[in-house]
This record gives structure tokens, sequence and C-alpha cells, in this order.
């Protein structure tokens, strides 16, 4: 959305008209953005300065941050100081969900086109290599791959410049990645289970702007401290509004030498931005956890590459890829978990039920495997 309220503005700064499409899988803007999260406003105050007076929901500003250190009896707290990376003063606590509808409103009101509903499924090449647009899902699928009554087919959309923003494991980003081998000499992409919660607490048990950050128990020795600049909302908005300046230069600018509109000066914006300079003194922060002496040696590492601001003359790796790290369940102990007691914790389905998610009872998987084999032949002979 920042992408394309940028683009809207250069294009009206100069006179030119633009026409900026935005694909949107979920059925409304937001719709699938379910996390919350505290919003540095850094981006947002320039991309719309008068964001306040529109009516953008950042209603609760941060007023304290706590950083503890958990065990099985208490907590201990551990100062934070001001300037250091979980320093959220000046942030708003939101919900994300609904700062991208409120900017996709924003972005209607300069002409974009948003298409909700409409998932994305393949990126479309022309015979020179470059990228020439996507194209969109087929629906009204059975499950077996037959069309139903309701079948329609998908669309193909061409642009000069095409802007993938859907995460860093889209499958469109997937794609683009192997095409192009961006991900040579790069670190192996690392993975965590995230759950989100939404708990109903007593009044007077809440407090507008508390941001709590912790570390330990209930995962021991194995806790990881959640990289401090994780809350990178601002850094998407402001990747987002680097690469439609990029995209208008090379549209508007002078003749180029494929059939799409390369972006080429995308990496130095980036490089010159706060996203460079604000990441990379943060960057030894969770890899200091791949120590032989775990958490504490963890919390030592990054704690001082915090105190260093980045200055450190190194970068340390994350150490090998995750699947290499696994072993087999035969030698751990099988957790046993309570049943769920209506009131605390809760089944599943039931918790399936309030997220609102609908499927047809015969669509296809959206998720599937590359070889169906392997789960039977190879992992399922080692549990």
């Amino acid at each position: 959305m920042s992408a394309a309220i940028r683009a809207k503005q250069l294009a009206a700064q100069q006179e030119k008209e633009i026409r900026v499409c935005v694909v949107e899988k979920a059925a409304e803007v937001g719709g699938h953005i379910l996390s919350g999260a505290v919003l540095d406003p850094v981006s947002i105050n320039e991309l719309i300065p008068d964001w306040k007076d529109q009516g953008a929901p950042l209603n609760t500003p941060v007023t304290h941050d706590t950083f503890s250190f958990l065990t099985t009896t208490g907590r201990y707290n551990i100062p934070i100081f001001p300037g250091w990376p979980m320093d959220n003063r000046g942030g708003f606590v939101v919900r994300l969900g609904h700062v991208v509808k409120w900017l996709g409103e924003q972005a209607e009101a300069l002409g974009v086109e948003i298409y909700p509903g409409t998932a994305a499924s393949e990126v479309l090449f022309h015979e020179d290599g470059s990228v020439k647009g996507i194209a969109t899902s087929d629906v009204g699928i059975a499950k077996d791959g037959s069309p139903k009554d309701t079948f329609a087919r998908g669309m193909e959309l061409h642009a000069k410049t095409t802007i993938f923003a859907e995460g860093c494991r889209g499958h469109l980003s997937k794609q683009i990645m192997s095409n192009f081998n961006l991900n040579a000499n790069n670190a192996p992409q690392t993975y965590g289970i995230g759950l989100k919660e939404i708990w109903e607490i007593q009044p007077e048990k809440h407090q507008p702007g508390l941001v709590e950050h912790s570390i330990g128990w209930p995962l021991d020795n194995a806790g990881f401290l959640n990289v401090p600049r994780i809350k990178g909302s601002h850094y998407a908005m402001k990747s987002g509004m680097l690469a439609a300046e990029s995209a208008m230069e090379s549209i508007f600018g002078e003749a180029q030498a494929t059939a799409g509109f390369e972006p080429v000066s995308y990496p130095d914006k980036i490089k010159n931005s706060f996203i460079w300079k604000d990441l990379k003194s943060v960057r030894n922060v969770r890899p200091s956890f791949h120590n032989p002496l775990g958490m504490y040696g963890g919390l030592i590492g990054s704690g001082f590459s915090i105190f260093m601001g980045g200055r450190e003359p190194w970068t340390l790796k994350h150490g090998p890829p995750d699947h290499e790290c696994l072993k087999p369940a035969t030698q751990f102990k099988q957790i046993v978990y309570p049943k769920p007691d209506g009131k605390i914790s809760f089944d599943l389905l039931s918790s399936v039920a309030l997220t609102g998610t609908n499927h047809e009872g015969d669509q296809p998987a959206h998720l599937t495997l590359k070889d169906d084999r392997v789960p039977v032949d190879h992992n399922l002979a080692l549990m």
C-alpha cells in the first residue's frame, strides 16, 4: 500500500498519468494481517504527514517498556536504556490489519485500483527474461482439479514494473529468487514457530501503552531474544516507498535495456536509508545465540552487540540450516498436553471456528508437497 501511494504521489508531482494496481488475496484489504505490533511512525510521517488528521488508527502511544528474564518461579527485570533498540517510546501499539485497511483507503483516494479477493498465482516473464507481470488464480476448481459450475479463468496483469510485497517467503517471491538466483551467497533462511493469541483480561489489569519483552522460561536454555528491531512495519513501508520511487525513475526515465522496466536504483536507495543503518546495528543480536553456551552466551553476545551499536567489525552467522539441526522424535520425551478446560485453553476446532476461516469442502489444498512420498518413505521411517 505504501508503494502504491508513493507511486501515485510522485506521478501527481510530475503531472504524469500512471495506472497503479494492487492485487490482494484477502476478501478485504487488511483481512490477512493478524498481528498486533509496535509501529514506529517514522515512515508514515514521511508518506502521509497529516495522518492524524486523516484518521489513521494510531491511537495508543507506547508509555513504558519492560524486559524480563522469566524462570519457573518468577521474573527478573532487566533495564532498558534510552535509545536502545528495545526502547519503543515514540511508537504506537496498533493492530496492523486496521493500519493496512486505512492505507488502502488512502490509496484508493489517490486513484489506486485495488482488487481484493484476488490471489496472484505465478510470475509472467517477457521473452528476454524480464518480469512482465503476474497471473491470478483460476477459481471454482474441485479437489480433483476439474472445473465446477463456478469456474472462472484467472487473468494476466501486465505491468511496466511489478513490485512483489508478499513477505519473505511468499510463493511468487520464491519464484523470483530462484529465477534470478537472488539467494546466492546469502545465509540460509531460519524458521521459528509463532503463536498469535487474543486474551480477554480484567479491565484493571489492562495497561494501555505497555510493551513487554521477555526471555527464558518456558524455552529454558533454548530461549531466543526477539531481534530488537523485529517491529519492522516502518521498514516495510519505507522499502515500499523506495521501490515506488525507483520504479517511477525507470518508467519515466531513459529507455530500458529490457522489455520490463528495471528499478536499478532500488538497492542503493535501501543501503542509503535508515533501514540499512538500523538493521546493520543489530545484525549480530540473533546469531549470538548460536554458540556453545546457549542462552547465557547469547545474552552476553547480543548485549555486547547492542552496547556497540553494531560497530563490531564482525558479522556472525546463524549456523547450519534448520533442517540439518533436526533430530528423530525417538530421542525426545513425548509431551503430554492437558486436555483443554474451556477457560484458559481451548480445543483446536473451536479456535479455528473463531478465526472465521471458511473453505469449500471440495476445494484443492493450497499447500502441496513437491514429492508426496517423502513424508512416508523418509520422515516416518526416521521416527
